[in-house]
């Protein structure tokens, strides 16, 4: 984009130097500034019969006074005035709230035009403004400025409208001409006119579209150049895998792989033998089969003659792969396992055989970071529940294998539109189709009123020779209120059950190693009932356990609740997981109802994505998930995926150096500081 002739924001009409120290608190430092400092909402008025109305939207009605109007004072200086209107043969009443001034302008007989946010229950307006007689035919859209200071949305429109006037035509295009014509969108120019200034809501709604798309495409140029970058900085990390020794390997599992598996297998095969470091997150539902994918991908690195170390966030969970990786691996692979609890002369064996190349696989926990680990040719890292790791732990066990290939694995299905987004520098992988003959868990909602009737359902279970979880949520982090829930149940379920049954407790107070044992005896059914505060621990493996109750289920999101639902039906016997709430919300309802009706944790994670935000799915402050001027990862997702596509052509193929390219890799060099050889 060439620069501004004009490239002042003080040469603009009406900003003088005290509107430039305002502008520039609102991050407005110049002109290209000021045109995408876009309105965040319109007011217009349009006036339409009552039935016509919805609820909770700003609406115009005209109508006639028909009462006096009726002025309450409450506490100092608080006023509500209510007005009954008569609109298409009913009464509507209208509230203004603190403006007891109005009252004299509301005079019975004369006719009036109020707008204001409406309540279709009450059929009543909360009144934000108010003239005497009928509206005028035609109200122009008019654009509502996100405000700070004292600046007025008056002086900004009218900022606005000069700038557009003395400056426009220096804005050239950013978008090529192909992607104008192939998705109809308007020129930059003219939609930069629009979105300030619309003559009608269809051509706003083309000129947003155009943007949505305009930052959402810079957005992934941006993500895939780091990851071109991240990619081409490892040349030299190629391995020679024996494929025929693979595809024996895969011949002696004693399941088929699925159709997702079998893909995922091929995209992970493909990076351990390309030179570049791979960076892939492997995602997949609770029971779909990432630990075999993981298995048969490590089995490949070691026919490469490369060590394998295999992280994992609990010791349970390393003794459960441990036992995995000795009854699927060939007996001549060298397997070790290191968590925080192997000390002394077994810990210096295993650091030896590291060392020295004698150990193939090493499955552990953190304790596989510490400085006095050194490994002989680490050539590949899996990384299980990434998430639980913090980015220097997971940097570190990196650094041991300079060009080391890593695969993160996950089981909370992540929304394709923020996989695209949070993971945007990653290589996805994705098993979205579950093995067959795995019996789906039979879900139900049910009241508080009923929990006598779940406990003993499940005691009817526990007699049967199988296990259950009993969960109850964290209400706030001191864990007073959630233990003394949890210890409640668990001296009900002690009571009912009197010796019939093991019941077993686990709580934020109780130390690592007290957690560890309790689970342990779970694991091994010495406990058939586990009443935790805590989220059990993704991953743990227990096929007798077949039912979960979960206590106040409304208080989790939907993608917990999967998770937590994931516990059970991983062995043969039909499972069931019991949600007891009684939510007020509709939101709460809705979360209930979507749970009972579908077991695919992607649609779920969908849904949770649209009743809760992107925000509060990762946590705001560490989600990494960009905030946009228009673009809604939800509702956007297609033109995020149009964009990533385009994105991933430009930047493959080098559509930099033509021509009509020029304009959007200027603006990226300018904007990113990128070197500019990841641009050539």
């Amino acid at each position: 984009m060439r620069e501004l002739a004009n490239p002042s924001l003080q040469d603009i009409k009406g900003i003088g130097p005290k509107m430039l120290e305002q502008f520039l608190e609102l991050r407005i430092s110049s002109i290209e500034d000021l045109f995408y400092y876009f309105p965040n909402r319109y007011d217009h008025y349009e006036m339409k019969p009552l039935h016509e109305l919805q609820h909770e939207e700003k609406v115009t009605i005209v109508g006639q006074v028909i009462l006096e109007p009726v002025l309450q004072f409450y506490q100092k200086k608080r006023s509500r005035l209510v007005v009954s209107i008569k609109v298409d043969g009913a009464v509507v009443k209208g509230v203004l709230f603190n403006r007891a001034f109005a009252k004299k302008h509301f005079v019975v007989g004369e006719t009036v035009t109020v707008s204001g946010k409406w309540d279709q229950h009450r059929l009543q307006i909360t009144i934000d403004q108010y003239k005497k007689g009928t509206m005028d035919e035609q109200s122009p859209i008019s654009p509502i400025y996100p405000l700070k200071g004292n600046l007025k949305n008056a002086q900004i429109v009218k900022v606005m409208s000069n700038a557009l006037e003395q400056s426009i035509q220096e804005i050239d295009e950013l978008l090529p001409e192909e992607f104008l014509a192939n998705y109809r969108l308007p020129d930059r120019q003219t939609a930069l006119r629009t979105i300030h200034f619309p003559e009608n809501f269809k051509l706003l709604k083309h000129a947003k579209r155009r943007f949505i798309y305009e930052e959402l495409l810079i957005f992934q140029l941006k993500m895939q150049l780091q990851r071109k970058k991240h990619k081409e900085s490892t040349l030299g990390n190629a391995k020679t895998i024996d494929r025929d020794k693979v595809e024996q390997f895969i011949h002696t599992l004693p399941f088929p792989l699925t159709n997702a598996q079998t893909r995922s297998l091929k995209e992970i095969l493909h990076d351990l033998k390309s030179p570049y470091r791979m960076n892939r997150l492997l995602q997949g539902d609770v029971g779909s089969g990432k630990t075999a994918i993981a298995i048969i991908s490590l089995y490949a690195t070691i026919t490469a003659g490369k060590q394998v170390a295999f992280m994992v966030p609990t010791e349970i969970l390393a003794e459960q792969h441990e036992q995995s990786l000795i009854d699927f691996l060939p007996k001549d692979v060298n397997i070790e396992r290191l968590t925080g609890s192997i000390k002394g002369k077994k810990r210096k064996e295993i650091q030896a055989k590291l060392s020295n190349g004698a150990c193939d696989v090493i499955i552990g926990t953190h304790a596989l970071i510490q400085d006095d680990i050194q490994f002989h040719d680490l050539g590949y890292v899996i990384i299980d529940e990434q998430h639980r790791f913090g980015v220097n732990q997971r940097n570190a066990l990196k650094d041991k294998g300079l060009l080391t290939d890593i695969l993160f694995m996950t089981a909370t299905p992540i929304p394709r539109t923020l996989s695209i987004t949070a993971f945007g520098d990653m290589d996805v992988s994705k098993i979205d189709e579950m093995p067959k003959g795995r019996l789906p868990v039979e879900t139900y909602w049910v009241k508080h009123n009923m929990l006598n009737r779940v406990l003993s359902f499940i005691y009817n279970e526990v007699k049967k020779g199988a296990q259950a979880y009993v969960v109850c949520p964290l209400i706030e982090e001191s864990d007073k209120l959630d233990i003394q829930n949890a210890l409640d149940l668990y001296v009900q379920l002690k009571e009912i059950l009197d010796q019939k049954a093991s019941v077993g407790l686990m709580h934020g107070r109780l130390s690592n190693e007290e957690k560890e044992q309790v689970m342990n005896d779970f694991t091994h059914n010495r406990i058939q009932i586990l009443v935790s505060t805590t989220v059990v621990e993704v991953g743990v493996n227990v096929p007798n356990a077949t039912v979960m109750m979960i206590h106040d289920a409304d208080r989790f999101g939907l993608s917990q609740l999967h998770q937590l639902r994931g516990r059970v039906g991983r062995g043969h016997k039909q499972s069931y997981c019991i949600l007891v709430a009684d939510p007020k919300g509709d939101t709460g309802k809705e979360r209930m109802r979507i749970m009972t009706e579908t077991t695919d944790g992607f649609e779920l994670a969908e849904k949770d994505l649209e009743l809760r935000g992107p925000g509060d799915i990762f946590g705001v402050k560490q989600s990494g998930v960009p905030e946009f001027r228009l673009a809604d990862l939800v509702h956007d997702y297609r033109a995020l995926e149009t964009a990533r596509n385009d994105a991933t052509d430009i930047v493959q193929n080098k559509r930099w150096n033509e021509p009509d390219f020029q304009p959007l890799k200027s603006y990226v060099q300018s904007h990113f500081t990128l070197e500019s050889d990841l641009l050539n």
